[in-house]
């Protein structure tokens, strides 16, 4: 099911180098226009929406956050036996620890029931899996480390990192994955496992998502 790691084009890379933190870029009309069809919700109402870059800027898209919160397409859903998977570059996150990923399970995701659970990493090689109802969350496996977990290398020769998050929705369980490799496994009764599937990034990060697809499990 593992999809091996490509990093990004190098002439990618560097535009992205060159825009990180700027928002008046030169870039071309479509590469700064919002991916059609996609939605967002902040965590925290009346959250300022000039503060999120979030752009088409193929393979995929380039997002950099100041309020945390999720970015979905309503017309990517999953349901049934299913392979969620996404390839997430993390540009250099300073010394912050915030927590970005995949939510899955999505529901009401503009209303105060909204709905979803929630996989996400952070910089120092840990992930996390929780759920959300409403204004509550839930953990459901709290912040673990894990040799799978590609962290940031703090390395000035590194443009970006790599790792590609996973859901692999089974008859009975849910058994995510990063880089290929099982990092936890939850009963399908624990989790929101039929809906929207999306994007959750926290706040003051720069992050390029070069794919993000469902397939059949």
């Amino acid at each position: 099911m593992a999809h091996s790691s490509r990093p990004l084009p190098s002439l990618l890379v560097a535009a992205l180098i060159g825009i990180s933190g700027l928002w008046g870029s030169a870039l071309s009309a479509q590469e700064l226009e919002r991916p059609e069809g996609w939605q967002v919700r902040f965590d925290r109402e009346g959250s300022d929406p000039a503060e999120l870059y979030f752009v088409t800027m193929a393979p995929g898209w380039h997002i950099t956050t100041g309020p945390s919160g999720i970015l979905w397409n309503p017309a990517q859903t999953a349901s049934g036996t299913y392979l969620l998977e996404a390839d997430l570059h993390l540009f250099d996150p300073g010394e912050r620890r915030e927590a970005f990923g995949v939510f899955f399970g999505g529901d009401d995701l503009l209303e105060d029931g909204q709905t979803y659970t929630y996989f996400l990493i952070r910089r120092t090689g840990e992930f996390l899996i929780k759920g959300r109802s409403g204004a509550d969350t839930e953990t459901l496996v709290g912040w673990t480390a894990h040799e799978a977990i590609r962290s940031w290398p703090g390395d000035p020769d590194e443009a970006s990192v790599l790792n590609t998050l996973g859901v692999r929705m089974e008859a009975d369980e849910a058994v995510f994955l990063v880089n290929g490799q099982e990092v936890a496994r939850l009963g399908r009764d624990q989790v929101r496992s039929s809906g929207v599937a999306g994007l959750r990034v926290n706040h003051g990060l720069n992050l390029h998502v070069s794919r993000l697809e469902v397939s059949g499990g």
